[in-house]
């Protein structure tokens, strides 16, 4: 797209916004200056992400002529139109001018950084996925002199190291993460033991396999939060080669605190939230739901179309196998007419079918793991995510709003407790008490209001981050509809083959000709 735009194609106006905003060493716009100017415009939020999203090249820049075609898309959206690349195909006119504002104006884009509004994190998918890739391997081996324990291979391709991790590593991990940021999306861990009534349906091999996929899922949505990823708890768990990694977290712990201790707008994040927060919240909480929902419906059906591919896979191998037991029965054929069988020929033949069929259920099988690895866990990843917003909500809501409910409870009866012994005077001593008591009380209710708001201004941020996450509908699409193809042209290729070779068995059976499929 970068040939579609050029110099002479758009107003003097993209001409003079891009000299307003761009760097002051080269001609690229900073990826956060050109998202600012995007809140210029009165376009919805999911607009201005898919204007983004068409123009980002996940460097944090902006080329002159990436800016150009967004400047074009953010005309073209306040015409109404929805934002495409396609609108600037064969555009014969002059790009539309969008409504901006004057460039003078828009010059102090470029020196907001340190007063910007710290709510605001302007991320995209792109740049949340290129944080890291983390893989978890099983080790072979069960090390330990009595009691055998699974163990796993860790890798960063962030930080190019391998180490080797226990779940109860993951475990203190997870713990000291929620004790670190309580007001945040932290994943859940999946259980370390298969529950009661599981291994019914499913063998302890199973869940240990299952348990890795999710024990990566974790690590994953943890290396590309924007906060964690820079945390020294989890670099300390993606790196640390020593031979007692828990001491060190908690070590790592102790020196860092909570979040609320150590962010710089722990007591000010209430000039940043919006009038109508809790409208928002709500808002949010209700639409991610929905969308959790709709998600956990996508992702069973997807679970069932790969496990019918397993038993697929099943049923061609027996069809195989059954088709070879009956071209190995040597048994003579009775002469019963003066007619010749030509079943003694043609039972070597139907043996040789049996080859085509293995190889359909070794592809049936190709197609079961690629529905799981590349559809099924894609869906599980977000899932974990959405999931652990809702976790994160009722969090808030049981924890941080309880509290501070009790603690004005608290603080009323003391109140009462006060007004009564100044009514009926008793001693001074206990006055002086109740006194203190109630200033500690008013103290803290100070604290857990600041807390509350922290904690409405991490959940705001959080839901940022899950609707960043929501282009991932198109690449979890895409991989289903690439599985499907390529399944598909696999195994018709292998239906062809044994559909020629059919054909060849039934003429060369003394001129027998195939019979039809369906009754004419």
């Amino acid at each position: 797209m970068e040939g579609d735009i050029n110099e002479g194609s758009v107003p003097s106006y993209y001409r003079e916004v891009h000299q307003a905003i761009c760097c002051r060493n080269d001609e690229r716009v900073q990826i956060n200056v050109f998202q600012r100017l995007l809140n210029r415009t009165v376009l919805s939020v999911t607009v201005q992400n898919q204007i983004t999203e068409h123009v980002n090249s996940g460097d944090g820049f902006l080329s002159k002529v990436s800016l150009y075609k967004g400047l074009a898309l953010i005309a073209f959206a306040q015409q109404g139109k929805s934002p495409s690349p396609k609108l600037l195909d064969n555009f014969l006119q002059e790009f539309p001018k969008p409504q901006l504002g004057e460039p003078k104006e828009l010059q102090s884009l470029k020196f907001q950084l340190a007063q910007e509004n710290p709510l605001m994190l302007f991320l995209t998918l792109a740049e949340l996925l290129s944080k890291d890739t983390i893989k978890v391997e099983l080790i072979p081996e069960k090390k330990g002199l009595f009691l055998k324990h699974v163990e796993y291979q860790v890798t960063s391709e962030r930080f190019k190291v391998s180490v080797y991790r226990r779940y109860s590593d993951f475990y203190v991990f997870h713990e000291l993460l929620l004790q670190r940021y309580a007001y945040r999306v932290v994943p859940a861990l999946p259980p370390k033991r298969v529950l009661k009534g599981v291994l019914t349906s499913m063998s302890e091999q199973e869940f240990i396999k299952g348990r890795r996929r999710a024990l990566s899922r974790f690590l994953n949505l943890v290396a590309r939060h924007p906060f964690f990823s820079e945390d020294e708890l989890v670099k300390t768990f993606l790196t640390f080669n020593g031979s007692d990694v828990q001491t060190k977290l908690r070590d790592a712990w102790k020196k860092l605190g909570d979040e609320f201790m150590t962010c710089k707008h722990a007591t000010k994040v209430k000039d940043y939230l919006p009038a109508d927060i809790q409208v928002q919240f709500s808002s949010s909480r209700e639409l991610i739901r929905n969308i959790h929902n709709s998600f956990q419906k996508l992702r069973d059906r997807a679970e069932r179309m790969a496990e019918r591919s397993m038993e697929n896979a099943i049923d061609l191998q027996m069809f195989g196998k059954e088709l070879s037991s009956l071209g190995s029965n040597e048994s003579p054929v009775p002469v019963l007419t003066s007619f010749k069988s030509p079943w003694s020929a043609l039972r070597h033949s139907v043996k040789g079918l049996s080859v085509e069929f293995a190889l359909l259920s070794e592809k049936a099988v190709e197609q079961g793991r690629r529905e799981v690895d590349d559809v099924v866990e894609k869906f599980n990843l977000f899932l974990d995510l959405l999931q652990s917003y809702r976790d994160l909500c009722e969090r808030h809501e049981k924890g941080v709003l309880q509290e501070h409910q009790r603690a004005l409870q608290k603080y009323g009866i003391m109140k009462r407790q006060m007004l009564s012994s100044t009514v009926q005077p008793k001693e001074q001593l206990s006055v002086e008490q109740l006194e203190s008591r109630i200033v500690q009380q008013e103290n803290a209710i100070q604290a857990m209001e600041l807390r509350n708001y922290f904690s409405l201004f991490c959940l705001h941020q959080e839901s940022q981050i899950i609707f960043t996450y929501l282009p991932i509908t198109s690449h979890i699409l895409g991989a289903f509809v690439d599985s499907q193809v390529q399944g598909h042209k696999e195994m018709g290729e292998v239906w062809q083959d044994l559909h020629s070779k059919v054909k060849s068995v039934f003429k060369n059976s003394n001129g027998l000709q195939s019979p039809p499929l369906s009754p004419k």
